[in-house]
Order: structure tokens, then C-alpha cells, then sequence
């Protein structure tokens, strides 16, 4: 028989051990810092990045190297198989011609997206030399330019016709934009914001509930490569990999050029909630400022984007945005 007890078994200190509860924590001091936004921060500083010269030609020449390497192996290969089996050998020949086919597809689009952006720059530098110089027949050529760019877009046609209607009676450059705008611009505006809304959305909800170092960064890099890429698409851009990786790294330089990278007072008062989130969870705080960043690059790529600069219509407030964006997702200052 064993003398071994069932249950729990209660030990006997000498010293009574004081209890800490939640309540004895200290309080979080009123002037305590807000959260740095450190996930967008260190997505910028990665998209911004540029680098070296000895590093460039490092990978250009690596490149070269593969793709010498790459055509050799096929060439010998395809004669190979010709040597051995002719039906064989010219099957793998037509096989490879359908490969270069195809990556001769993918240069043109790329090709075709860079012009398109540079259409775009074009056209919104000259809509800024216009307005400097209160050229209206410039002003009109940039509005025939807009009007052109949207041409092959079925959702434009009736912005077009109202536009093409009411140009006459615009007798100065400001008011022949602002018709420009509220024809055809403001629809894709709106789209554009409900874009830069959920990129915001997804980068505070992942920041505040993803406990895991680096998803963050890695959430909020890939979210603002789409939100820009998406951007780029609705005022007239092209999807392509390089056009969308130069746009990302030319919006987030100019950011990080500016300071407006970063948590200033004007970005908290604007969440209206970071600070006094990080109160109730240090997670969601950082969710609510990495999102308002999120915003604030989203508005720094319309800027970039569209083919006018804005003046009739209302620039994209960073508050606005982030409060329709996380309406609900977090709980409310009452």
C-alpha cells in the first residue's frame, strides 16, 4: 500500500508573502511619449533606401552573368535535344520561343508603365507652369491632355462630355481647372481615399493585434506598395512591378525628405486617440499611429498621382481619413 495523498498539498511559509495585484501597478505617467509609428518609420527607411554605386554594379553584372549563363545552358540544350531527336529538340525550341515571347510581353508592359507615368508627371508639371504664368490656352492643352488620358475609360465618358460642354464658359486658368477637377477627378479622388483607408485599416489592425516582430513592418511596407500601386492605377497609371517600386521608393523619399515620416503633435491631435489609446494598450496605440502615417502616405502619393495639383477640391485630411478608417476597430475616446 502507498502512503501517497490524493489532492492538493499546502505548504506552510514562514513569512507572509505580500500580493500584487493590477491595481498596485503605477499609472502611466500624463507626459508619457506616444508611440513612434515605429513599423511605417522603418518601412519607409527601407522603401527610401538607396543604394551604393559598387552595390548597383554588383547586381547589374550578377544579372548579366545569370542571363549569359541562362542563354548558353538553353542554346546547348536545345541543340542537344535537335542532335538527338529532332522532334524533341524543335519542340523545346518552340517552348523557348514561347518563353522569350512572353518576357518580351512583360518589357513592353513595364516600358508601357513608366510611359504612362511619366505622362502623368508631364502633365501635372505643365498644369503647375500654366497656372504660375495664368496661361489660359496652356491651361486648355492641359485639360485636353486630362480629357485624352481618360479617353479609353467607359466610367469617364459622361465627366468628359459635362467637361467638354462647359470649358467654354471658363475664362481663367483657376476656374477651367476647378471644372477639370469637379468633372473628372473628383470620382477618382473618392476612390482613391477608399483605398488609402483600408491600407490604414489593415497596418493599425495588424500592428495592434500581430504580437510578432517584424510583421508589422513587413505588413505596412507590402499594404503601402499596393495602396500606391492601386493609386497610380485610378488617376491613369499602369500596374507594373518596376513602375509601382519607383513610385513607392519616389513617394516615401519625398516623405522622408520632409519629415512628414514621422509622429509630430499635428499627427496626434489629428488621430485624436493614439495617445490616449496607448493608456488602455501600448499596441493600439502604435496601430492608430502607424495607420494615420499609412494616411499620410496614401495622400502623399495622390499628390504625386494626379494630374492636377488640388485646388478646387479639398486636399485629403490625414483625420478624416483615419477616422473613417478605423470607425469601429478600436473603442471610442467616451
Amino acid at each position: 500500500m502507498s502512503d501517497r495523498r490524493e489532492g492538493p498539498v499546502l505548504l506552510e511559509l514562514d513569512e507572509e508573502t505580500p500580493g500584487v495585484t493590477p491595481a498596485d501597478a503605477p499609472p502611466i505617467p500624463e507626459d508619457a511619449p506616444p508611440p513612434p509609428g515605429q513599423a511605417m518609420r522603418t518601412a519607409a527607411a527601407l522603401a527610401s533606401r538607396r543604394s551604393s554605386v559598387l552595390a548597383r554594379w554588383f547586381w547589374r553584372l550578377l544579372g548579366a552573368l545569370v542571363v549569359f549563363g541562362l542563354s548558353l545552358w538553353a542554346w546547348d540544350f536545345v541543340t542537344g535535344l535537335i542532335a538527338r531527336n529532332a522532334i524533341l529538340g524543335y519542340t523545346a525550341l518552340g517552348l523557348l520561343g514561347l518563353f522569350l515571347v512572353v518576357c518580351l510581353a512583360i518589357v513592353i508592359r513595364e516600358w508601357a508603365a513608366l510611359a504612362r507615368l511619366a505622362r502623368l508627371d508631364h502633365i501635372h508639371k505643365a498644369a503647375g507652369a500654366a497656372r504660375s504664368a495664368n496661361d489660359l490656352a496652356a491651361a486648355r492643352t492641359v485639360t485636353d491632355s486630362i480629357a485624352t488620358l481618360y479617353a479609353g475609360r467607359p466610367d469617364m465618358k459622361w465627366g468628359r462630355d459635362r467637361l467638354a460642354e462647359r470649358r467654354g464658359d471658363a475664362f481663367d486658368v483657376d476656374a477651367l481647372f476647378g471644372l477639370a477637377e469637379a468633372e473628372l477627378l473628383a470620382p477618382l479622388d473618392a476612390a482613391a481615399r477608399l483605398e488609402v483607408e483600408a491600407a490604414a485599416r489593415q497596418v493599425a489592425t495588424v500592428t495592434a493585434l500581430v504580437p510578432i516582430a517584424l510583421a508589422d513592418v513587413a505588413t505596412a511596407l507590402a499594404a503601402n506598395v499596393r495602396m500606391i500601386r492601386r493609386i497610380a492605377e485610378i488617376y491613369g497609371g499602369r500596374s507594373g512591378a518596376v513602375e509601382s517600386w519607383r513610385l513607392t521608393r519616389a513617394v516615401f523619399s519625398h516623405l522622408v525628405a520632409t519629415g512628414a515620416v514621422a509622429v509630430g503633435d499635428d499627427l496626434i491631435g489629428s488621430v485624436g486617440g493614439g495617445h490616449l489609446l496607448t493608456k488602455v494598450s501600448r499596441r493600439f496605440g502604435e496601430g492608430v499611429i502607424n495607420g494615420a502615417l499609412t494616411a499620410r502616405v496614401g495622400i502623399a502619393a495622390m499628390e504625386v498621382c494626379r494630374p492636377l495639383p488640388f485646388l478646387g477640391q479639398r486636399r485629403p485630411s490625414v483625420t478624416r481619413i483615419v477616422q473613417r478608417a478605423l470607425t469601429g476597430l478600436f473603442p471610442s475616446r467616451e
